[in-house]
Protein backbone atom coordinates (compact mmCIF):
# COMPACT_ATOMS: atom_id res chain seq x y z
CA UNK A 1 0.00 0.00 0.00
CA UNK A 2 0.96 3.64 -0.44
CA UNK A 3 2.54 5.49 2.49
CA UNK A 4 1.25 8.94 1.52
CA UNK A 5 0.39 10.63 4.80
CA UNK A 6 2.73 8.51 6.88
CA UNK A 7 4.40 5.12 7.11
CA UNK A 8 1.77 3.72 9.50
CA UNK A 9 -0.95 4.28 6.92
CA UNK A 10 0.83 1.92 4.55
CA UNK A 11 0.61 -1.00 6.95
CA UNK A 12 -2.21 -3.53 6.70
CA UNK A 13 -4.74 -3.82 9.47
CA UNK A 14 -5.82 -1.39 12.18
CA UNK A 15 -3.52 1.48 13.14
CA UNK A 16 -4.11 3.42 16.37
CA UNK A 17 -2.03 4.85 19.25
CA UNK A 18 -4.13 4.95 22.41
CA UNK A 19 -3.02 7.02 25.40
CA UNK A 20 -3.99 6.25 28.97
CA UNK A 21 -7.71 6.66 29.42
CA UNK A 22 -8.46 6.55 25.71
CA UNK A 23 -11.62 4.73 24.65
CA UNK A 24 -11.15 1.47 22.83
CA UNK A 25 -12.03 1.28 19.17
CA UNK A 26 -15.52 -0.03 18.37
CA UNK A 27 -15.82 -3.78 18.14
CA UNK A 28 -17.40 -5.76 15.31
CA UNK A 29 -16.35 -3.39 12.55
CA UNK A 30 -16.67 -5.35 9.32
CA UNK A 31 -15.50 -2.71 6.82
CA UNK A 32 -12.55 -3.70 4.67
CA UNK A 33 -11.18 -0.18 5.00
CA UNK A 34 -11.90 2.88 7.14
CA UNK A 35 -10.27 6.06 8.43
CA UNK A 36 -11.03 8.65 11.13
CA UNK A 37 -9.51 12.11 10.72
CA UNK A 38 -9.65 15.52 12.33
CA UNK A 39 -10.97 17.78 9.57
CA UNK A 40 -9.18 20.90 10.82
CA UNK A 41 -5.68 19.57 11.53
CA UNK A 42 -5.78 16.73 9.02
CA UNK A 43 -4.42 14.32 11.64
CA UNK A 44 -5.45 10.69 11.21
CA UNK A 45 -6.72 9.43 14.56
CA UNK A 46 -7.08 5.80 13.50
CA UNK A 47 -7.31 3.76 10.32
CA UNK A 48 -7.77 0.28 8.90
CA UNK A 49 -6.22 -0.48 5.50
CA UNK A 50 -6.43 3.23 4.71
CA UNK A 51 -4.76 2.94 1.30
CA UNK A 52 -6.48 -0.21 0.04
CA UNK A 53 -7.55 0.39 -3.56
CA UNK A 54 -11.22 -0.52 -3.77
CA UNK A 55 -14.20 0.33 -6.00
CA UNK A 56 -15.54 3.66 -4.66
CA UNK A 57 -19.13 3.67 -5.97
CA UNK A 58 -20.85 7.06 -5.83
CA UNK A 59 -18.51 8.47 -3.19
CA UNK A 60 -16.36 9.22 -6.26
CA UNK A 61 -18.91 11.93 -7.02
CA UNK A 62 -17.16 14.00 -4.32
CA UNK A 63 -14.14 14.23 -6.62
CA UNK A 64 -16.44 14.98 -9.56
CA UNK A 65 -18.00 17.87 -7.61
CA UNK A 66 -14.67 19.14 -6.32
CA UNK A 67 -13.41 19.21 -9.91
CA UNK A 68 -16.41 20.54 -11.84
CA UNK A 69 -18.59 22.49 -9.40
CA UNK A 70 -16.36 25.62 -9.31
CA UNK A 71 -16.37 25.84 -13.11
CA UNK A 72 -20.11 26.10 -13.85
CA UNK A 73 -22.26 29.07 -12.71
CA UNK A 74 -25.21 27.97 -10.60
CA UNK A 75 -27.79 29.87 -12.66
CA UNK A 76 -26.59 28.58 -16.05
CA UNK A 77 -29.35 26.67 -17.82
CA UNK A 78 -28.97 23.72 -20.18
CA UNK A 79 -31.46 21.91 -22.41
CA UNK A 80 -30.78 18.19 -22.26
CA UNK A 81 -30.16 16.31 -25.51
CA UNK A 82 -29.96 12.55 -26.02
CA UNK A 83 -26.16 12.48 -26.17
CA UNK A 84 -25.95 14.01 -22.68
CA UNK A 85 -27.51 10.86 -21.20
CA UNK A 86 -25.66 8.31 -23.32
CA UNK A 87 -23.38 5.74 -21.74
CA UNK A 88 -24.98 5.42 -18.33
CA UNK A 89 -24.56 2.00 -16.73
CA UNK A 90 -27.46 -0.38 -16.40
CA UNK A 91 -29.33 0.12 -13.14
CA UNK A 92 -27.78 3.53 -12.52
CA UNK A 93 -29.24 5.67 -9.76
CA UNK A 94 -31.27 8.47 -11.36
CA UNK A 95 -32.84 11.71 -10.20
CA UNK A 96 -35.18 11.97 -13.20
CA UNK A 97 -33.47 14.19 -15.77
CA UNK A 98 -35.46 14.16 -19.04
CA UNK A 99 -34.32 14.73 -22.59
CA UNK A 100 -35.72 17.97 -24.04
CA UNK A 101 -36.12 19.65 -20.64
CA UNK A 102 -33.97 22.50 -19.35
CA UNK A 103 -32.26 22.48 -15.96
CA UNK A 104 -30.06 24.91 -14.10
CA UNK A 105 -26.67 23.87 -12.82
CA UNK A 106 -28.12 24.31 -9.32
CA UNK A 107 -30.89 21.80 -10.10
CA UNK A 108 -28.40 19.27 -11.40
CA UNK A 109 -26.09 19.50 -8.38
CA UNK A 110 -29.07 18.86 -6.10
CA UNK A 111 -29.69 15.73 -8.18
CA UNK A 112 -26.07 14.66 -7.75
CA UNK A 113 -25.79 15.20 -4.01
CA UNK A 114 -29.26 14.18 -2.86
CA UNK A 115 -30.21 11.35 -5.21
CA UNK A 116 -26.73 10.42 -6.47
CA UNK A 117 -28.20 10.83 -9.95
CA UNK A 118 -25.91 9.50 -12.65
CA UNK A 119 -28.15 11.27 -15.16
CA UNK A 120 -27.35 14.61 -13.51
CA UNK A 121 -23.63 13.75 -13.48
CA UNK A 122 -23.62 12.96 -17.18
CA UNK A 123 -25.38 16.22 -18.08
CA UNK A 124 -22.94 18.25 -15.98
CA UNK A 125 -20.03 16.37 -17.56
CA UNK A 126 -21.43 17.24 -20.99
CA UNK A 127 -21.63 20.90 -19.96
CA UNK A 128 -18.00 20.60 -18.82
CA UNK A 129 -16.88 19.50 -22.28
CA UNK A 130 -17.72 15.82 -22.23
CA UNK A 131 -17.05 12.64 -20.30
CA UNK A 132 -13.49 12.10 -21.56
CA UNK A 133 -12.43 15.64 -20.67
CA UNK A 134 -14.10 15.41 -17.26
CA UNK A 135 -12.46 12.06 -16.43
CA UNK A 136 -9.06 13.47 -17.41
CA UNK A 137 -9.60 16.52 -15.19
CA UNK A 138 -10.74 14.35 -12.28
CA UNK A 139 -7.60 12.23 -12.51
CA UNK A 140 -5.50 15.38 -12.65
CA UNK A 141 -7.32 16.78 -9.62
CA UNK A 142 -6.74 13.53 -7.74
CA UNK A 143 -3.00 13.79 -8.39
CA UNK A 144 -3.01 17.43 -7.22
CA UNK A 145 -4.69 16.37 -3.97
CA UNK A 146 -2.07 13.59 -3.55
CA UNK A 147 -4.80 10.99 -3.99
CA UNK A 148 -2.55 8.45 -5.68
CA UNK A 149 -4.78 5.47 -4.94
CA UNK A 150 -7.46 6.78 -7.27
CA UNK A 151 -8.09 6.01 -10.91
CA UNK A 152 -11.21 7.48 -12.52
CA UNK A 153 -12.83 5.72 -15.47
CA UNK A 154 -16.34 7.19 -15.22
CA UNK A 155 -17.27 10.44 -13.43
CA UNK A 156 -20.36 8.94 -11.77
CA UNK A 157 -18.59 6.17 -9.82
CA UNK A 158 -20.42 3.35 -11.63
CA UNK A 159 -18.52 0.06 -11.62
CA UNK A 160 -15.84 -0.05 -14.32
CA UNK A 161 -12.77 -2.23 -14.60
CA UNK A 162 -9.79 -0.44 -13.05
CA UNK A 163 -11.81 2.28 -11.33
CA UNK A 164 -10.56 2.41 -7.73
CA UNK A 165 -10.00 4.75 -4.82
CA UNK A 166 -9.29 4.38 -1.08
CA UNK A 167 -10.64 5.54 2.26
CA UNK A 168 -7.67 7.91 2.48
CA UNK A 169 -8.33 9.42 -0.95
CA UNK A 170 -12.08 9.75 -0.45
CA UNK A 171 -11.38 11.70 2.73
CA UNK A 172 -9.07 14.01 0.77
CA UNK A 173 -11.86 14.64 -1.74
CA UNK A 174 -14.39 15.41 0.98
CA UNK A 175 -12.04 17.74 2.82
CA UNK A 176 -11.18 19.65 -0.34
CA UNK A 177 -14.79 19.86 -1.52
CA UNK A 178 -16.01 21.14 1.84
CA UNK A 179 -13.91 24.26 1.37
CA UNK A 180 -16.44 25.30 -1.28
CA UNK A 181 -19.57 26.92 0.19
CA UNK A 182 -21.87 25.50 -2.48
CA UNK A 183 -20.43 22.01 -1.98
CA UNK A 184 -21.12 22.30 1.75
CA UNK A 185 -24.68 23.44 1.20
CA UNK A 186 -25.52 20.71 -1.30
CA UNK A 187 -23.96 18.01 0.89
CA UNK A 188 -25.97 19.19 3.90
CA UNK A 189 -29.35 19.46 2.15
CA UNK A 190 -31.86 16.89 3.35
CA UNK A 191 -34.75 17.58 0.96
CA UNK A 192 -35.30 19.76 -2.10
CA UNK A 193 -37.57 20.29 -5.09
CA UNK A 194 -36.48 19.01 -8.52
CA UNK A 195 -38.03 20.08 -11.85
CA UNK A 196 -40.35 17.53 -13.43
CA UNK A 197 -41.53 17.07 -17.00
CA UNK A 198 -43.41 19.70 -18.96
CA UNK A 199 -46.93 18.42 -19.60
CA UNK A 200 -50.03 19.79 -21.28
CA UNK A 201 -52.99 20.44 -19.02
CA UNK A 202 -55.93 18.40 -20.31
CA UNK A 203 -58.43 21.09 -19.36
CA UNK A 204 -56.69 24.29 -20.39
CA UNK A 205 -54.37 22.92 -23.06
CA UNK A 206 -51.55 24.99 -21.60
CA UNK A 207 -48.14 23.51 -20.88
CA UNK A 208 -47.15 23.27 -17.25
CA UNK A 209 -44.06 22.07 -15.48
CA UNK A 210 -44.28 20.99 -11.86
CA UNK A 211 -41.57 19.91 -9.48
CA UNK A 212 -41.25 16.92 -7.18
CA UNK A 213 -39.54 16.41 -3.85
CA UNK A 214 -36.26 14.56 -3.57
CA UNK A 215 -34.64 13.36 -0.36
CA UNK A 216 -30.99 12.83 0.43
CA UNK A 217 -30.01 9.15 0.46
CA UNK A 218 -27.43 9.83 3.20
CA UNK A 219 -29.25 8.15 6.09
CA UNK A 220 -27.08 9.71 8.79
CA UNK A 221 -28.53 13.00 7.54
CA UNK A 222 -32.17 12.02 7.02
CA UNK A 223 -32.62 8.90 9.11
CA UNK A 224 -34.47 5.72 8.20
CA UNK A 225 -35.88 2.61 9.82
CA UNK A 226 -33.17 1.29 12.12
CA UNK A 227 -30.85 4.29 11.79
CA UNK A 228 -31.23 7.71 13.39
CA UNK A 229 -29.91 11.00 12.02
CA UNK A 230 -26.47 11.57 13.52
CA UNK A 231 -26.25 14.69 15.73
CA UNK A 232 -24.04 17.28 14.04
CA UNK A 233 -23.92 15.56 10.64
CA UNK A 234 -23.40 17.77 7.58
CA UNK A 235 -22.91 15.34 4.68
CA UNK A 236 -20.93 14.18 2.75
CA UNK A 237 -21.64 11.33 0.26
CA UNK A 238 -22.76 7.72 0.17
CA UNK A 239 -22.55 5.09 -2.53
CA UNK A 240 -23.53 1.54 -3.37
CA UNK A 241 -22.76 -0.70 -6.36
CA UNK A 242 -22.44 -4.43 -6.95
CA UNK A 243 -18.64 -4.43 -6.85
CA UNK A 244 -18.15 -1.68 -4.29
CA UNK A 245 -20.76 -2.77 -1.83
CA UNK A 246 -21.55 0.22 0.38
CA UNK A 247 -19.24 3.19 0.82
CA UNK A 248 -19.65 6.40 2.78
CA UNK A 249 -17.78 9.53 3.82
CA UNK A 250 -19.35 11.65 6.54
CA UNK A 251 -18.46 14.93 8.25
CA UNK A 252 -19.84 15.85 11.67
CA UNK A 253 -19.22 18.39 14.41
CA UNK A 254 -19.39 18.13 18.19
CA UNK A 255 -18.37 21.22 20.10
CA UNK A 256 -15.48 22.75 18.19
CA UNK A 257 -14.30 19.43 16.76
CA UNK A 258 -15.05 18.44 13.19
CA UNK A 259 -14.35 14.86 12.14
CA UNK A 260 -14.29 13.12 8.78
CA UNK A 261 -14.92 9.37 8.65
CA UNK A 262 -14.78 7.17 5.57
CA UNK A 263 -16.00 3.57 5.61
CA UNK A 264 -15.64 1.21 2.62
CA UNK A 265 -17.15 -2.20 1.95
CA UNK A 266 -18.60 -3.35 5.28
CA UNK A 267 -19.26 -7.07 5.17
CA UNK A 268 -22.15 -6.98 7.59
CA UNK A 269 -25.43 -7.87 5.93
CA UNK A 270 -27.58 -5.78 8.26
CA UNK A 271 -29.46 -2.87 6.71
CA UNK A 272 -27.56 0.41 6.70
CA UNK A 273 -24.44 -1.21 8.07
CA UNK A 274 -22.18 1.40 6.47
CA UNK A 275 -23.96 4.17 8.39
CA UNK A 276 -23.97 2.29 11.66
CA UNK A 277 -20.22 1.62 11.46
CA UNK A 278 -19.60 5.25 10.52
CA UNK A 279 -21.62 6.43 13.53
CA UNK A 280 -19.60 4.14 15.83
CA UNK A 281 -16.34 5.58 14.49
CA UNK A 282 -17.59 9.14 14.82
CA UNK A 283 -18.60 8.49 18.44
CA UNK A 284 -15.17 7.01 19.11
CA UNK A 285 -13.37 9.90 17.42
CA UNK A 286 -15.16 12.53 19.49
CA UNK A 287 -14.62 10.55 22.71
CA UNK A 288 -10.93 10.11 21.86
CA UNK A 289 -10.29 13.86 21.60
CA UNK A 290 -6.80 14.48 23.01
CA UNK A 291 -6.40 10.83 24.04
CA UNK A 292 -4.70 9.39 20.96
CA UNK A 293 -1.48 10.00 19.10
CA UNK A 294 -2.08 10.47 15.35
CA UNK A 295 -0.98 7.64 13.10
CA UNK A 296 -0.65 9.86 10.03
CA UNK A 297 -2.04 12.94 8.33
CA UNK A 298 -3.93 14.06 5.27
CA UNK A 299 -1.45 15.19 2.65
CA UNK A 300 -1.34 18.78 1.49
CA UNK A 301 -2.32 19.36 -2.14
CA UNK A 302 0.65 19.35 -4.45
CA UNK A 303 3.07 18.74 -1.61
CA UNK A 304 5.90 16.27 -1.40
CA UNK A 305 3.86 14.27 1.05
CA UNK A 306 5.40 11.66 3.28
CA UNK A 307 5.86 8.33 1.61
CA UNK A 308 5.11 7.36 -1.93
CA UNK A 309 3.01 4.84 -3.70
CA UNK A 310 2.28 4.10 -7.32
CA UNK A 311 -0.72 5.94 -8.79
CA UNK A 312 -3.64 3.59 -9.32
CA UNK A 313 -3.63 1.89 -12.69
CA UNK A 314 0.15 1.52 -12.70
CA UNK A 315 0.45 -1.60 -10.61
CA UNK A 316 -1.52 -3.01 -7.71
CA UNK A 317 -5.01 -4.39 -7.58
CA UNK A 318 -7.81 -3.25 -5.33
CA UNK A 319 -7.21 -4.87 -1.98
CA UNK A 320 -4.45 -7.12 -3.32
CA UNK A 321 -4.66 -10.40 -5.17
CA UNK A 322 -6.29 -12.17 -2.25
CA UNK A 323 -8.91 -9.49 -1.62
CA UNK A 324 -12.05 -10.69 0.09
CA UNK A 325 -15.40 -10.66 -1.67
CA UNK A 326 -17.11 -7.26 -1.89
CA UNK A 327 -19.68 -6.41 0.73
CA UNK A 328 -23.30 -7.29 0.31
CA UNK A 329 -25.05 -4.33 -1.32
CA UNK A 330 -28.56 -5.04 -0.10
CA UNK A 331 -28.71 -2.12 2.34
CA UNK A 332 -29.98 0.39 -0.18
CA UNK A 333 -31.83 3.39 1.24
CA UNK A 334 -35.57 2.79 1.25
CA UNK A 335 -37.08 6.05 2.34
CA UNK A 336 -38.31 6.69 5.87
CA UNK A 337 -38.54 9.71 8.11
CA UNK A 338 -36.35 11.55 10.53
CA UNK A 339 -35.13 14.93 11.65
CA UNK A 340 -32.04 16.50 10.15
CA UNK A 341 -29.97 17.75 13.05
CA UNK A 342 -27.87 20.82 12.46
CA UNK A 343 -24.40 22.17 12.71
CA UNK A 344 -24.33 25.76 13.91
CA UNK A 345 -20.66 26.38 13.24
CA UNK A 346 -17.48 24.53 12.45
CA UNK A 347 -13.88 24.74 11.38
CA UNK A 348 -12.00 23.27 8.44
CA UNK A 349 -8.43 23.83 7.43
CA UNK A 350 -7.84 25.85 4.27
CA UNK A 351 -6.22 23.60 1.73
CA UNK A 352 -4.26 26.37 0.03
CA UNK A 353 -1.73 25.03 -2.46
CA UNK A 354 0.94 27.43 -1.23
CA UNK A 355 0.07 28.34 2.35
CA UNK A 356 -1.32 24.96 3.39
CA UNK A 357 -0.35 25.41 7.02
CA UNK A 358 -2.45 28.56 7.48
CA UNK A 359 -5.73 27.80 9.26
CA UNK A 360 -8.87 29.67 8.28
CA UNK A 361 -12.38 29.16 9.55
CA UNK A 362 -14.96 27.68 7.19
CA UNK A 363 -18.43 27.45 8.76
CA UNK A 364 -20.23 24.20 8.08
CA UNK A 365 -23.81 24.88 7.06
CA UNK A 366 -26.58 25.32 9.56
CA UNK A 367 -29.07 22.59 8.73
CA UNK A 368 -32.67 23.63 9.17
CA UNK A 369 -34.57 21.34 11.51
CA UNK A 370 -37.16 19.91 9.18
CA UNK A 371 -39.57 17.04 9.50
CA UNK A 372 -39.51 14.81 6.47
CA UNK A 373 -42.77 13.65 4.96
Amino acid sequence: MSTVGGERLGRPGTQVNLKNGAPKLPTKLSARSWIVTDAESGKVLASHNAHWRLPPASTLKMLFADTVLPKLPKNRSHKVVASDLAGMGEGSSLVGVKEGESYTVHDLWLGVFLRSGNDAVHVLAAMNGGKAKTVKEMNQRARTLRANDTKVVSPDGYDHKGQVSSAYDLTLFARSGLLNKDFREYAATATAKFPGETKKDKKTGKKKRESFQIQNTNRLLTGDVGVDPYPGIAGVKNGSTTNAGNTFTGVAQRGDRVLLVTVMHPEATEAHGVYKETAKLLDWGFAADGKVEPVGELAAPGSAANGGGTPAGKGGEAGGSNARAAANADSKPSGGAGTALGITAGVLVALALVAYGVHRRWPLPELARRRLR
